[in-house]
């Protein structure tokens, strides 16, 4: 019998190469941590059921290649994603450098869409380029949450996932009950709603 669900939401994974991605992936649906990973080429994805405030959500999570040799292909993704997860490394200042790029990126096509920003490695403190202080003030500009995680120890990996995917359920409740207020049964999530943009190329504060 197939498994019922109250959501599907569909994430996707952003963010230079090295910083972490298909660690955090793995870590998020095995709890496992593999150092050596060959780099991904191209994008696939991991399902994982999970639930959340007693609602049970089907998860697709994309995992994308170096977000530099993606860039040309990322629309196609962009369709019918819910949430974006931005990957930066804590002791890589490039990587981190990069993110306001995507975030002009994403805002065109999908100005309101769900985002993260996650700041991977830290618990190589000793290594860090990046300071959490400044990444907490650009991420309140730009009105995005933010989490420093490891996926090598799993500091806040599961925390992270969660807070957006709340953050999801959150909108897309509100929408539906301003639609339907009536309404009951199973939410869907394939569509997210195009409001106003948060972000303009031409004023991103790293640029």
């Amino acid at each position: 019998m197939e498994e019922t669900y109250d959501y599907t939401v569909k994430l996707l994974l952003l963010g230079s190469t090295a910083v972490g991605k298909s660690s955090l992936l793995i870590r998020f649906t095995e709890d496992v941590f593999k150092i050596s990973q060959h780099p991904t080429i191209g994008a696939n994805y991991h399902n994982r059921m999970i639930e959340i405030d007693g609602k049970k959500i089907k998860l697709q999570i994309w995992d994308t290649a170096s977000a530099e040799l993606f860039r040309r292909v990322i629309h196609m993704y962009l369709r019918s994603v819910n949430g974006i997860v931005l990957v930066y490394d804590v002791t890589n200042r490039s990587s981190f450098n990069n993110t306001s790029k995507w975030i002009c990126d994403i805002e065109e096509p999908l100005p309101n869409v769900e985002k993260i920003i996650l700041g991977n490695k830290c618990d190589m403190n000793d290594r860090r380029e990046v300071s959490r202080e400044e990444v907490e003030k650009i991420a309140m500009d730009y009105g995005i949450k933010f989490l420093e995680t490891s996926a090598k120890s799993g500091i806040n990996v599961e925390e992270a996932f969660f807070t957006l995917i709340r953050d999801i359920m959150s909108r897309m409740d509100r929408k539906m009950n301003d639609c339907n207020p009536s309404d009951e049964g199973p939410v869907n999530i394939s569509e997210s709603p195009s409001n106003k943009s948060l972000c303009c190329c031409c004023c991103c504060p790293l640029h």
